[in-house]
Parts: C-alpha cells; sequence; structure tokens
C-alpha cells in the first residue's frame, strides 16, 4: 500500500500559485466504472477550472485503484502548451508512479505545469486573487485513509490517458 502527502501536495500548488496566476487543482478519486477522461472532465467543470479569468487551469485527475490519471489543460493554457508539453509531463508522472512515488508524481506535475504557467501567465500582485481553493479535492470519492495522507491500494499506474 502506498501513500501520497496531501500537505506536501497542497503546499507544492500552493507554491506554484505564488508565481502565477494559472490555478491548479488535484482530484484524488476512489474506483467507479466508465470513462475516466469523462469523469475528470465532468470533474474540471465541477471544480470550476472552466471559470478561471484566463482559462488557464489545470487538474491532475487520479484515480488509484484504476490505475489511471489525466491531466487536463484549460484553453488558455493548452494554446501556450501544445500537445508535447503534456505527453512529457504524463509520461514522466507515470514512470514516478509505476515505481510508486505517488507524492514525487504529483508534485512533478504541479512544478512542471508551474512552469509553463508562470511563463504563460506571470503573477501579477495587483490583479491576481486565488480563484480556486488549494485542497485536493476528494469529491469523486472517499479518501481510503486521512492521517496524512490517501493510501492507494497498488503501487503501478499503467500508461496514462493521453492528455490536452
Amino acid at each position: 500500500m502506498r501513500v501520497i502527502d496531501s500537505g506536501r501536495i497542497k503546499n507544492a500548488v500552493e507554491s506554484a500559485e505564488r508565481r502565477t496566476s494559472g490555478e491548479i487543482r488535484v482530484s484524488v478519486s476512489t474506483f467507479f466504472w466508465g470513462n475516466v477522461r469523462k469523469v475528470a472532465e465532468k470533474a474540471f467543470v465541477r471544480l470550476g477550472m472552466t471559470k478561471t479569468h484566463e482559462r488557464n487551469g489545470v487538474l491532475f485527475f487520479i484515480v488509484p485503484s484504476r490505475r489511471r490519471f489525466v491531466v487536463l489543460g484549460d484553453q488558455g493554457i493548452h494554446v501556450k502548451a501544445g500537445q508535447e508539453f503534456w505527453d512529457r509531463l504524463s509520461a514522466v508522472m507515470s514512470e514516478k508512479f509505476k515505481k510508486g512515488d505517488f507524492t514525487e508524481g504529483i508534485v512533478y506535475g504541479i512544478e512542471e505545469a508551474a512552469k509553463i504557467l508562470v511563463a504563460c501567465f506571470p503573477y501579477d500582485p495587483k490583479t491576481d486573487v486565488n480563484e480556486l481553493i488549494d485542497e485536493i479535492d476528494l469529491n469523486g470519492g472517499v479518501p481510503l485513509k486521512t492521517a496524512g495522507g490517501l493510501c492507494f491500494f497498488d503501487k503501478s499506474i499503467r500508461k496514462p490517458i493521453k492528455t490536452y
């Protein structure tokens, strides 16, 4: 059983968002039947990601029990980052997940997304507001364990679903 450090992930989101007007969210879901990509897209809308001023939100949607994850970038960031960026990001995250490094994989993804967000949507202290909360979303399911992190049943993640 593997654990992610939810405090460290929240800190990574907060650190990233202090340098960009972009918004980053992480959502962890329990097992469900159906298309992971479609559920991630619904979570993207449910979490208000499409309502950011510059359409520059990034969602990391992880379903450990299905060994799947999706990284979604809203239209403002996707146009600037391009598909190759998301493919590279997902590939490295997938390798870290396969090694059981869930926290490292998510933090890596957040830090890499932050780099492109900072370059394209820099922080302006006069105008920037935190449009979305920084907490890990667990509304896709109930956490397996909440004391100090979230437990994952399996240490491997298969190839990620294609992202954009």
